[in-house]
């Protein structure tokens, strides 16, 4: 599938890591890095601008190796990207853990996976169809 892109950051396009890669790393772009305290959220910049088809959403989602290592993920996790947004592409970080952390010009800061979607049509009913689930969530399988 073809992405029209703007790239008005200074670093490369996102890509993939590996052939079977589901996401790409999405990278800071800033002019000084950014001193992240504990408990601290902010909007980092990419410098992406991008046209998606329809159909078809950008699913912004923490890396695994900044959560497990320094407590930093992405605040609305996955964020979306529709298919109509045209800004630039923003990344909510939040550090989550007790040290100060700093994102610096070109860090690797989350990662975006293209993916499909449909739209809904509610068909509004009186009653639902039974299932042997029913009602039961939230743990009803046990431990």
């Amino acid at each position: 599938m073809k992405v029209q892109i703007i790239n008005k950051s200074k670093h490369r396009l996102p890509a993939y890591a590996t052939d079977l890669s589901a996401g790409m790393d999405l990278r800071a772009n800033l002019d000084s890095p950014i001193e992240l305290q504990p408990l601290q959220r902010v909007l980092v910049s990419t410098g992406l601008f991008m046209a998606l088809p329809a159909g078809y959403e950008a699913q912004v989602r923490p890396r695994s190796g900044l959560a497990i290592k320094k407590g930093i993920t992405v605040l609305n996790s996955p964020g979306t990207i529709d298919a109509d947004y045209r800004g630039e592409v923003c990344v909510i970080l939040v550090n989550l853990s007790s040290e100060p952390f700093t994102i610096t010009d070109g860090e690797r800061i989350a990662q975006m996976v293209i993916a499909r979607h449909e739209q809904v049509e509610w068909c509004e009913v009186e009653q639902l169809d039974e299932t042997e689930r029913g009602a039961g969530g939230f743990g009803h399988t046990g431990v």
